[in-house]
């Protein structure tokens, strides 16, 4: 058996209350998700922004239905979005227990994941590749809906704008706002067709015939505290999980076990060595992996035409 020499290993008790004070590039993304909450609530009484950001979170919701269709072996027809009516999935199979509640709970949960990346650049780059593999599979069900097209082509068009913009840092931003108000609106949405007001269309009247327990009013409390739970841990996770992966990365861990998040200085250096965009001072020293992406899609929305 071979020898071990006695080793001192020490452990260091880490406050909970530390890993969730904010640091200072963390307060200040809290303080604009904040401001993101009242420039959402406006924009919802104006009514041609009002028309956009229903759509994209219908969008979301739908989507939602459809991926849980897809994992449940549903066939999907088609997808319809409709920021009036609140949009239509149509699938045959599956298992409607699942399917049913996937629409605002799969919104609220990606709502989530997006407030989460929006607290590192380089998260924010990798959410933006998987939101492209949704809008893909979206514009093919709902190939025959044009506002689907406009409403895609266009976020898609802001992605690669803000990717280009100041090393992404920009980015991080608009995954943070489209988060916040992917949630906001699964909360909003709950509460006017199930919880104030008996819709006999909505998704939880339909979950109630089924399950027969209870009235839809109450799946949509249940609902609601699920929306809210993952609204709460997209904050949390933000708030710790990037302090543990930063400490991996640069080895910021003091004596005490503090951990410390990157600065957005560090961010922004961090962010141009990944992913870069083209022609940045990142990319020059590696495959532009977004031109790239942006030249597949492009040949992948022509196949859809065609």
């Amino acid at each position: 058996m071979p020898y071990l020499e006695d080793q001192t290993f020490s452990f260091y008790t880490r406050d909970v209350g530390a890993q969730l004070t904010p640091n200072a590039t963390q307060k200040t993304t809290l303080i604009v998700a904040g401001c993101y909450v009242i420039i959402i609530a406006i924009l919802w009484h104006v009514p041609v922004l009002s028309w956009i950001s229903a759509l994209l979170t219908v969008g979301f919701h739908e989507m939602s239905h459809a991926i849980t269709g897809i994992l449940t072996c549903a066939t999907i027809h088609s997808v319809e979005l409709d920021p009036d009516e609140g949009g239509e999935t149509r699938m045959s199979g599956g298992i409607p227990w699942i399917t049913l509640p996937a629409g605002y709970l799969g919104s609220s949960f990606i709502g989530a994941c997006l407030i989460a990346c929006g607290f590192d650049t380089n998260a924010s780059k990798i959410a933006c590749l998987v939101l492209g593999v949704f809008f893909l599979f979206t514009l093919w069900w709902a190939r025959r809906n044009w506002l689907t097209w406009i409403l895609i082509l266009g976020m898609s068009g802001l992605i690669v704008l803000f990717w280009l913009v100041a090393d992404s840092v920009a980015l991080r931003y608009f995954i943070l706002f489209v988060g916040v108000m992917s949630d906001l609106y699964v909360l909003w949405d709950v509460i006017d067709d199930t919880i104030s007001r008996k819709v006999n269309s909505s998704d939880a009247s339909a979950f109630a015939r089924i399950c027969g327990c209870f009235p839809s009013q109450v799946w949509g409390v249940i609902w609601l505290l699920v929306a809210f739970a993952f609204f709460a841990a997209g904050i949390i996770v933000g708030l710790v999980v990037f302090k543990v992966l930063a400490s991996f990365a640069s080895v910021k861990i003091t004596l005490m076990g503090e951990i410390s998040q990157e600065s957005s200085s560090e961010q922004e250096s961090s962010a141009a060595h990944f992913l870069p965009a083209p022609g940045s001072s990142g990319a020059m020293a590696s495959v532009p992996l977004p031109g790239a992406l942006i030249m597949i899609v492009t040949n992948l929305l022509w196949q859809l035409l065609l």
